[in-house]
């Protein structure tokens, strides 16, 4: 065996060659000469005559159905229908005697067309093509040869093919030779380049004629008639030997030999025109027939027939294709030439599929050093097999037998200088491989592909690895060898198996993945025993093959199984389990079951843990208390014992001896009954416990309860055996706060030492004192429970005063012997009032509060009290004794007006009439957000806000009652009046109220006293507290604000640059009791300024007095006297208020924060100087002027302010000594009002379809209507809409304004607009437009193309109006562009400019030719030439073309054209659209012609004229017969 060289599927398509058969062409040889097939004319004519008298001897009437398909009379085909058929004789009788007939077929070719595509120079292709006849009738047949020499039609090539061999083999086949002539000839092979021969002995040779890689035996050959022989021949070109078959005549059975040499010669007679036919058939088993034919012509030597037989050898030394000419040359002179062909193959296999991809090594992994190819396997387990499918292609056209071998790898050294062919190769066979392949042997046919199973089955946890071998069975060595062996004429050679593939292939092995979910069983809590116990698990098999496995079983003192106990589990799937535990004594357990898992060394193991338990016992009781007991007596109590499980329980109980012991007892005080017996599953069973002890002592003991094979429990006892016992908590009771005749209170507590109820009893008082005091005990008497702790109150009443001494009381406890007494101690004190102000007094809390010494007393309502703030402070009167006492506090000046008994009903019923109110309005809120969901925005606000007015009102009504008296100022305490009471620390509300500003002081005047205080005690005398408030801020305020803490403002929104005017009427309300006078003054706003303080001098009066024109008027001041009413009951106040002198000032210096610049534009306020009557109102007016804007400022920001400065022009108003003094002036805030406004352009957003412009595309064909006779229109309108948004704040008035040939219409009828000529129309007739904020209006613009515009493409471009323009495009379009302006002029005289454009295309029209010349034509021969008209435009054209009016009014027509109207449409793409015109010229004599052809359009088209020539000519040379035969054809 050795290693065959393997072709890679890179050189195989230059070794695998694909043979078919072809027409061949005939030799030269084969051709008769032209001269001796030639017949005389003689011959001919008779032949003629003779083959026309057989025709007519069979020219009888047909059946039509067999008639021909192509004949008239019809015929039937088997390909084509009836219908077809008498369709096509139809066509035939109408066509003329020069129409050709439909061919219809006859003969079927198969293939129709014969195709070489692949082929080389000089070789020889055939193929085969059969004739199939389709009709129902008989045909002769003729063949006609090709007309090239590339081609021939024969019977037999002249080829002999060895077909394939492998390079180094030897393939023998026989060839049959037959003798078809009429006598013997001799026959001889040789080379054709040994042709011709100097002598035939000196080519004749006894064994093989050889040419590389070709033989042929024998060389020389007779052939006579005679016997005919059987021939069996058996090749092979792959075995080691060759077998031949004995070939033997019929009529005797010597063996046939081959004709020696020394008697070769030629045939007696020569071969008079020899014929010599050659020709083979190839059968399945590779033999060949050469078949020789001999024509002697017209001799009268009898036929005779004989055969022989010669080898031809084939024995290829390349992969090739070979071939060798050989000539034989018989005695007649007969020479033909033979080639011999073959082609020599290697063994050529690929490895075409692998199931899963053939495999790259890995860096660093160990490979076998020949293999070319690589199959790895997935990792498997034991004994699990996996297959993949190989095919393998034999690219051969030979058969190979082969077998498969699995031999172990050679590695590849690891040492890179090492190669393979230096290293030993062994060849031992893997007996341990895990790897097979199925077949194991076969043969591999021809360009066949074969599939082979390759399995996987490893048997052990390790790693395989192996080689298979694919070994071809008897392939020939080395070519030399066979090459000798064929010169020594040696039948046989040399053969030996050949390894042609080799394939690696590895695989590896992993244990099985097994996975228990859960890995452990964990029984949780307690199991009965005897009870069986389930619980599932799963066991996932995540191995790479099925697994069986089975499950061991533990009955040792537990039951442990598991079910199913075996089985198999599939690959990645799972299977479900259940465990079952038994167990049979209490405690817990602990397994390892294990799992064996078949071709799996180690088990798989599942831990399971449980605990059980026995009978289970429960006392329904924690504890047996039998409580207290007295000395001699028993108690009995019961309890029940339940089984709570289902097995029956073996119980029995006692007290525990340990308690016995530690007591020095043997028997135990306790009777048990019944103490001991059996309790079946579920059941109860009650126990009765009695207990009788002589001894005074506690007892703890326990009670056990024992149960068999289960758990115990204990009951533990408790009881106590006691006699009677009390005490006092404390002996001493003392009086902390006790005053003269005010009982006082105290308490003590009394205690039950023993757990026995105890009675008691409390008596009276004694001691020396006891006969000025008395006292009472509640509870007098009771029963104290077991260790109770009960408190008494004892209630004491002195008519003394000092302190207590000698004073106790007894209480007597039954069974006792000795009573208990109580001391009494404690000091009497008499009447005592502070007073204190907290340092928060909103705080009232004792903890909370910091109080200012007595002397540091002082009612601070604030310096910055804002305007109609309510201010409220605390005092604290405290009584540090328990004796009640009246009290009463009031202002000494700013009293506060109380209300009438009358006015706090009236009061009452407006507050509940105001709660009725919001009820109401609740439930109509609930209403309106059920039906109407967009109002509730404004529902929630006003009833948010007319939830506020009632209490607002309320308060305000109640402010204005308590400052009616007309002073600015008012401090109301609640309470006034009341008592105070024992140890009372009562809170005082002093509220102070205001409608006027300025700086207050008064007293709060305190009494606390009355006839109902002991005389002993007495009055106390008053207590003046001061108090003081300044008030600040503007009391007036805007009716639109409302009062309001903020500084109102005033917006006039947002108005147009330069527009009029804007006036807000104001209205300013003064609650205040006095009459205040305002001086305005208005300011512009600078952010900018960099200015910080305004230092202003004044000369007398800043604000004096003005009239009605602002002129100065002589200050009238008011005398107190005369302005203070006397009244009786406020003559302490009169006393109070005095005349101060008043002193003028001259000149008055001030700084003041700069605040803005002063201005009277754009804000201005009229009157400058207004008095607002106290609790009155009055107007102001604010006008806003907006400035001319900017163009590059787009909006802008106007902000200014106004303040009115207030002055008190009542004495009275402004000063009360020692009470209250206002300043005014600049002293005082004045009264701000902020002002805003904006400024913006007038300004439309026009939204068009062109980014803010309005473009029109409009066709003069549009004038034209659909029925062109009735002429152009006076007007098309094409319509446009846009869109103008007003997306300021303010409204925009304005006017539209747009000039001919563009107008305007509105979608609004009560809007439209007209348009005009003249700026005085436009005044006069456009209406007014408005358009809101954030509204849009839809404008339509119309363009109106009229007959007139068409006439602006003819005017020069100075006499085009302003906006018009020709456009003339480079692909000769042309348009008309407009060009307007639409104008919005708004109300300030400003305008807004929106482009308008129209563009008009115009036909425009062409002629191809300015000139048309006829030339000399035969009179009343009428010629016709062609010219084209074209439109450029992309509009539609209506032209007419006319001849001029001489040519019109000539008799005889000369020129005519045709048409003579028509329409062009518009151009599409580049090309113009065209008409054809066709200009005819008839001569009427021999004179010359002229006319023009002018052809207008109705659209205003440039006329195109045509110039038309010709001449008439009585010269027949001028005559076209051809025209002039088909002008007098279509006459009629």
């Amino acid at each position: 065996m050795y290693r065959y060289p393997f072709l890679s599927s890179s050189n195989l398509p230059c070794l695998i060659l694909h043979y078919g058969l072809c027409f061949s062409k005939k030799t030269s040889a084969s051709q008769k000469p032209a001269w001796k097939n030639k017949k005389s004319k003689a011959e001919e004519e008779s032949e003629r005559a003779y083959l026309a008298k057989l025709e007519r001897r069979q020219n009888y009437l047909k059946n039509p159905r067999f008639f021909p398909p192509n004949a008239l009379q019809g015929g039937k085909s088997l390909v084509i229908s009836q219908e077809k058929v008498e369709q096509t004789i139809a066509r035939r009788k109408a066509e003329d005697n020069k129409g050709d007939t439909s061919f219809i077929p006859v003969f079927l070719a198969n293939p129709p067309t014969v195709l070489f595509s692949d082929y080389e120079v000089g070789q020889v292709y055939e193929t085969t093509v059969e004739l199939q006849n389709i009709t129902s009738t008989c045909h002769s047949l003729r063949l006609i040869p090709p007309s090239t020499s590339a081609f021939a039609i024969g019977s037999v090539p002249r080829i002999i093919d060895c077909g394939s061999c492998l390079v180094g083999g030897i393939k023998s086949m026989m060839i049959l030779c037959r003798n078809e002539g009429f006598s013997t000839g001799m026959f001889c092979i040789m080379p054709k380049k040994a042709w011709p021969p100097l002598s035939f002995r000196d080519v004749a040779t006894v064994g093989f004629v050889i040419q590389d890689p070709f033989g042929i035996h024998p060389a020389v050959f007779k052939l006579a008639p005679g016997e005919s022989i059987t021939v069996e021949v058996s090749t092979n070109c792959y075995r080691k030997s060759l077998y031949l078959t004995k070939y033997f005549s019929k009529q005797d059975n010597s063996r046939r030999s081959w004709p020696d040499l020394g008697n070769l010669g030629f045939c007696e007679k020569k071969c008079s025109n020899p014929f010599v036919r050659l020709c083979w058939k190839n059968c399945n088993l590779n033999i060949y027939k050469l078949k020789f034919i001999t024509s002697w012509g017209e001799s009268s030597y009898r036929c005779c027939y004989f055969t022989s037989l010669f080898q031809v050898v084939f024995f290829p030394s390349t992969p090739e294709v070979l071939q060798q000419t050989y000539t034989i040359v018989c005695d007649n002179c007969q020479v033909k030439d033979v080639t011999v062909t073959g082609v020599g193959q290697l063994i050529a296999l690929e490895l075409l599929f692998v199931t899963g991809g053939e495999n790259k090594p890995e860096p660093g992994e160990a490979t076998d050093v020949t293999a070319k190819h690589l199959i790895r396997f997935e990792p498997q387990n034991p004994h699990s097999t996996e297959e993949k499918k190989i095919v393998i292609r034999n690219s051969t056209p030979i058969e190979l037998p082969f077998y498969w071998q699995i031999m172990k790898p050679n590695l590849k050294p690891l040492i890179p200088q090492k190669t393979a062919a230096s290293m030993e190769l062994k060849y031992d066979q893997d007996t341990e491989s895990a790897f097979s392949l199925n077949p194991e042997q076969g043969v591999l046919l021809p360009h066949a592909d074969h599939e082979f199973i390759l399995t996987y089955t490893p048997q052990e946890l390790k790693n395989y690895h192996s080689v298979i071998q694919m070994v071809l069975r008897d392939i020939p060595e080395s070519p030399c060898s066979v090459r000798e062996g064929m010169l020594q004429n040696i039948p046989e050679y040399k053969a030996e198996d050949v390894i042609a593939l080799e394939i690696e292939v590895k695989g590896s092995t992993e244990p099985f993945q097994l996975l228990l979910e859960p890995y452990a069983i964990i029984i949780p809590g307690e199991n009965f025993i005897g009870v069986n116990v389930r619980k599932t698990f799963k066991m996932w098999n995540n191995s790479k093959s099925l697994i069986k496995y089975t499950w061991e079983k533990i009955i040792a003192c537990d039951i442990l199984e598991v079910e199913p106990h075996t089985g198999a589990i599939e690959m990645n799937k799972c299977c479900e389990f259940e465990l079952t535990i038994t167990g049979w004594k209490p405690g817990c357990i602990s397994h390892n079951l294990q799992c064996k898992i078949e071709h799996c060394p180690e088990p798989v193991v599942l831990h399971v843990e449980a605990a059980f338990k026995g009978p289970l016992l429960r006392i329904d009781v924690p504890s047996l208390q039998l409580g207290l007991i007295k000395r001699g007596e028993s108690v009995l109590r019961t309890f029940e014992i339940q089984n709570l499980c289902q097995l029956p329980a073996q119980w029995r109980m006692q007290e525990n001896p340990v308690c016995l012991a530690e007591r020095n007892e043997e028997v135990s005080p306790f009777t048990i009954q019944p103490s001991a017996g059996e309790i079946p599953p579920l059941a109860i069973c009650s126990v009765s416990v009695q207990f009788t002890s002589l001894l005074c002592r506690r007892f703890q003991t326990v009670l056990e309860l024992e149960v068999e094979n289960g758990e115990g429990s204990h009951l533990p006892v408790l009881v106590e055996v006691q006699t009677p016992q009390a005490c006092l908590i404390s002996s001493h009771l003392v009086f902390t706060e006790i005053y003269t005749g005010v009982p006082a209170k105290a308490t003590s507590k009394l205690f039950n030492q023993t757990l026995l109820p105890a009675k008691y009893l409390w008596g009276k008082l004694v001691g020396s004192q006891a006969p000025s005091c008395s006292a009472t005990v509640c509870p007098a008497s009771g029963t104290l429970g077991p260790n109770e702790e009960k408190e008494f109150c004892v209630e004491l009443s002195a008519n003394i005063t000092g302190e207590l001494k000698d004073l106790a009381l007894s209480c007597s406890i039954e069974d006792m012997v000795e009573p208990l007494f109580l001391s009494i101690s404690g000091e009497v004190k008499g009447l005592y009032v502070t007073y204190c102000i907290p340092c928060d007094s909103g705080v009232a809390s004792d903890k909370r509060q910091i109080f200012e010494s007595p002397c540091d007393l002082l009612l601070d309502f604030g310096s910055e009290v804002a305007f109609k703030d309510v201010v409220k402070r605390q005092l604290i009167l405290t009584n540090h004794t328990g004796i009640s006492a009246p009290f009463k506090l009031e202002a000494e000046y700013f009293t506060g007006y109380s209300l009438t008994p009358e006015q706090g009903i009236c009061l009452i019923v407006i507050v509940i009439f105001l709660i009725i109110i919001i009820y109401f309005l609740k439930l109509l809120k609930a209403a309106v957000e059920k039906t109407r969901a967009c109002h509730k925005t404004c529902s929630q606000k006003s009833t948010v806000r007319i939830h506020q007015m009632p209490l607002c009102c309320a308060l305000s009504e109640f402010a204005a009652a308590v400052l009616s008296h007309g002073k600015g100022a008012a401090f109301h305490v609640q309470p006034s009046t009341g008592t105070l009471k024992a140890s009372q620390q009562l809170i005082i509300e002093i509220t102070a109220y205001n409608n006027m500003w300025g700086e207050y002081q008064d007293h709060l005047v305190c009494m606390v006293g009355g006839a109902s205080v002991p005389s002993e005690v007495g009055d106390l005398e008053p207590k003046l507290i001061p108090m003081r408030m300044t008030v600040t801020g503007c009391p007036i305020f805007l009716q639109m604000t409302g009062p309001q803490t903020e500084q109102p403002m005033i917006r006039f929104g947002t108005h147009i640059s330069d527009g009029r005017p804007v006036f807000r009427r104001v209205r300013l309300n003064n609650p205040t009791p006095f009459d205040i006078r305002l001086d305005w003054q208005t300011y512009n706003e600078d952010e900018d300024n960099t200015k910080l303080v305004d230092l202003l001098l004044f000369f007398g009066d800043p604000f004096p007095l003005k009239d009605t024109d602002e002129k100065e008027t002589p200050s009238i001041g008011s005398n107190l006297d005369s302005e203070i009413e006397p009244s009786d009951t406020d003559g302490e106040e009169q006393k109070i208020i005095t005349q101060e002198p008043t002193v003028q000032k001259i000149v008055s210096v001030l700084i003041r924060p700069h605040e803005g610049i002063p201005a009277d534009n754009p804000y201005s306020i009229t009157p400058r100087q207004i008095v607002v009557p106290g609790g009155g109102s009055i107007f102001v007016s604010i006008s806003f002027a907006p400035c001319a804007l900017p163009e590059a400022v787009s909006e802008a920001q106007c902000e200014g302010f106004v303040l009115g400065f207030m002055s008190l022009d009542n004495e009275l108003a402004k000063t009360v000594p020692n009470k209250v003094h206002r300043r005014d002036g600049y002293d005082v805030p004045p009264l701000r009002v902020d002002l805003q406004g904006f400024v913006i352009h007038a300004q439309l957003r026009v939204d068009t379809d062109r980014n803010g412009e309005v473009v029109f595309h409009s066709m003069a064909s549009d004038l034209v209507p659909d029925q062109s006779l009735l002429g152009v229109l006076t007007d098309s309108v094409m319509t446009q809409s846009l869109k103008l948004l007003n997306c300021t704040k303010v409204p925009l008035y304005f006017r539209l304004l747009l000039s001919t040939p563009f107008s305007l219409s509105s979608t609004d009828p009560k809007m439209s607009t007209k348009t005009s000529h003249s700026k005085k129309e436009k005044k006069e007739q456009q209406p007014q437009l408005v358009l809101y904020p954030q509204q849009n209006m839809l404008v339509k613009v119309s363009f109106h193309a009229t007959p007139e515009l068409l006439t602006y493409q003819r005017l020069p471009d100075t006499q085009l109006l302003p906006g018009v323009q020709v456009l003339q495009c480079e692909n000769g379009e042309r348009k008309l562009k407009f060009n307007q302006n639409l104008v919005i002029e708004y109300s300030n005289r400003t305008t807004q400019l929106v482009p308008v454009t129209a563009y008009l295309t115009v036909p425009v029209l062409e002629l191809s030719c300015h000139t048309v010349d006829f030339k000399t034509c035969f009179v009343a021969q009428t010629e016709t030439e062609h010219v084209f008209l074209c439109n450029r435009s992309g509009c539609r054209s209506y032209w007419t073309a006319s001849l001029d009016e001489q040519e019109r009014q000539n008799d005889l027509e000369v020129f005519s054209i045709s048409p003579t109207t028509g329409i062009l449409e518009a151009r599409e793409g580049d090309q113009p659209t065209t008409e054809t015109l066709q200009i005819s010229f008839t001569a009427r004599s021999d004179i010359e012609y002229e006319t023009t052809v002018t052809v207008t359009g109705m659209l205003g088209e440039k006329p195109c004229k045509l110039q038309i020539r010709g001449r008439g000519t009585y010269d027949e040379k001028y005559e076209d017969v051809f025209n002039f035969s088909k002008t007098m054809w279509d006459m009629p």
